[in-house]
């Protein structure tokens, strides 16, 4: 599983001209699925993501997490995270879940993430649509986590 976190000052994601998910201050998570994942790595990539210390301290040294700045979470999820691009000019997606598994697990991640933080501080994308996503990245600072 992996998760591209990225620190925004603001972020959305938008389906059919529609806003479905908003937050200020916090982190743009793009999460892809992998054939091999499973409940466990949704469970410690959520609390590895809620933890990862990105946000700076009063010394401004990245040493605040997202649960320490009580900021929020847009989770969008991103199959295309999961593509092998070791060799050509096109990915393949051999690596990336079944859509059924990617959204249960997807799924398990939103609803780790919003007990955590609480319902109001996590917003998500859309499963299997096209979505737009604008963001803000504040820094730049951008990681990607994986287990």
């Amino acid at each position: 599983m992996k998760g591209l976190i990225q620190r925004v000052s603001e972020a959305s994601v938008t389906v059919d001209n529609e806003r479905i998910g908003v937050i200020q201050a916090g982190l743009v998570l793009l999460l892809g699925v992998e054939r091999e994942d499973d409940a466990s790595a949704a469970r410690k990539l959520c609390r590895r993501i809620l933890t990862y210390r990105v946000f700076p301290d009063e010394q401004g040294r990245m040493n605040r997490s997202l649960t320490d700045t009580g900021g929020a979470l847009l989770v969008v999820p991103q199959f295309t995270l999961a593509a092998d691009t070791a060799s050509g000019t096109r990915a393949g997606f051999s690596r990336a879940a079944s859509p059924e598994s990617a959204e249960t697990l997807y799924q398990l991640f939103v609803a780790e993430a919003k007990a955590a933080l609480g319902g109001e501080h996590v917003a998500e994308g859309r499963f299997g649509v096209d979505m737009q996503v604008q963001l803000i990245n504040d820094g730049p600072v951008t990681f990607l986590l994986e287990v």
